[in-house]
């Protein structure tokens, strides 16, 4: 059975991204069709941040509450280790004057079923999952949808506008030939956890926790029940340093946190992922009938964990300025450019302070030096304490932040008592 499908947009990939933008586009009254090809959205050590520039976008949407119940930690201030020892407060999120000062660390999959829930309140919002796009359909040079494989077989979908938020690896704009600039970066980053315990969840909450040991980099994520770990390695090291075996592992890990022993021997290779760190950039991002947003744009190291963050505004600014001339069927070039100046300029501010990170980065690991906060730095911050709030806005807030249109907003959204689950495909 041949799948054959029409709507005003289509939106390949239910990232970040590709949902924000559907559900805001349905609630202005544009008809979406999301395609996800998995068939949840359960995939770990995805991008788990939600700044506070997304927070007072779900008040905005009438979603807070409802996201404010699910389980989740809140990230207040980030502390670097100080020379000769100690730690020194270098961001404070308290000090940022908005309703919600801090980053909720939740799994993607929970905010991604929230917003999948929101979406399917609303009559010209789709998602269908276990839908693959496997490439475009082109007519007279331009993108007039794609065409799909879903449970049925082959298929496809024509719309007006086709939206590409699948990811740093996008099929969309590789087919579409959209030039690409790659910036090296020589890091990768495993991720693991580490379990807590009640009496060791004191020890991890509240901040970020960078350390350094002999030239490792470690940036531990407080969340309940278990320390999330991202350990910064050289680029392609990942072979190499499993051939050296679990132990050596272990004693590595034991070094940077030794207050969680028990989780330390505990693990496995097979509880380490690994994250091929890029940072690359579409030259032109769209092409006729259609955009790319998120990664499949711009694809972020996971420093500062800003990547989530910066595909939210994306799919916001396309859903607020290309939802009126989808509605009057006079979509075109001049409409999709708009989007890419406008988040252009966040785009590169932030990949340009990823890069200088980077930099230092390799520094440590390269000369085995210490990871800490430069005195004259620490010196500042401590008797300054205001300065605190200048990282915490480039982290939490960042350059352009985005607000939802007018159509929408909604009322917070309270589901009955006992309701039955949203059903997502």
């Amino acid at each position: 059975m041949t799948t054959r499908i029409s709507t005003t947009c289509l939106i390949i990939g239910g990232g970040p991204a590709g949902m924000i933008a559907g559900l805001l586009l349905a609630r202005s009254g544009v008809t979406v069709t999301v395609i996800e090809k998995h068939g949840d959205f359960l995939r770990d050590f995805r991008g788990d941040t939600v700044h506070p520039t997304t927070l007072e976008l779900l008040d905005d949407l009438g979603l807070f509450e409802a996201f404010d119940a699910l389980p989740h930690s809140r990230i207040q201030e980030v502390n670097v280790p100080r020379a000769g020892g100690g730690t020194v407060r270098l961001g404070d999120l308290r000090r940022l004057p908005l309703k919600h000062p801090y980053i909720a660390m939740i799994p993607q999959w929970d905010f991604l079923n929230l917003i999948a829930a929101a979406g399917e309140r609303e009559p010209g919002f789709t998602l269908r999952l276990r839908t693959e796009a496997t490439s475009l359909l082109f007519e007279d040079g331009q993108v007039v949808g794609a065409r799909i494989a879903d449970d049925a077989g082959a298929g496809e979908i024509r719309a007006h506008l086709t939206l590409a938020a699948d990811g740093r690896w996008s099929t969309a704009a590789r087919e579409a030939s959209l030039p690409v600039r790659d910036f090296p970066v020589d890091a990768d980053v495993w991720w693991f956890r580490l379990p807590t315990a009640e009496g060791e969840d004191r020890l991890i909450s509240g901040s970020l926790l960078p350390r350094s040991i002999a030239g490792q980099l470690y940036v531990g994520i407080p969340r309940p029940g278990y320390l999330q770990v991202a350990r910064i390695i050289p680029k392609g090291a990942d072979p190499h340093l499993r051939a050296a075996g679990i132990g050596a592992l272990r004693r590595d890990v034991a070094a940077a946190y030794p207050e969680l022993p028990k989780a330390v021997a505990a693990l496995e290779f097979d509880d380490v992922k690994l994250l091929d760190v890029r940072v690359t950039r579409l030259a032109r991002w769209h092409a006729k009938g259609l955009l790319c947003i998120g990664d499949a744009a711009h694809a972020m190291s996971p420093i500062a964990g800003v990547g989530i963050n910066l595909a939210i505004q994306d799919g916001v600014a396309a859903a607020r300025l290309l939802a009126a001339p989808l509605l009057a069927g006079t979509i075109g070039d001049r409409d999709v450019a708009a989007v890419q100046r406008r988040r252009t300029p966040p785009t590169v501010a932030t990949q340009t302070m990823q890069r200088f990170l980077h930099r230092g980065l390799s520094r440590v690991m390269r000369e085995g030096a210490e990871l800490a906060a430069p005195p004259a730095l620490a010196w500042l911050v401590e008797h300054f304490p205001a300065l605190t709030v200048l990282p915490a806005y480039a982290a939490g807030v960042g350059l352009r932040p985005e607000h939802a249109p007018s159509a929408a907003r909604r009322p917070p959204y309270r589901p009955e008592r006992g309701a039955r689950r949203a059903r997502l495909n």
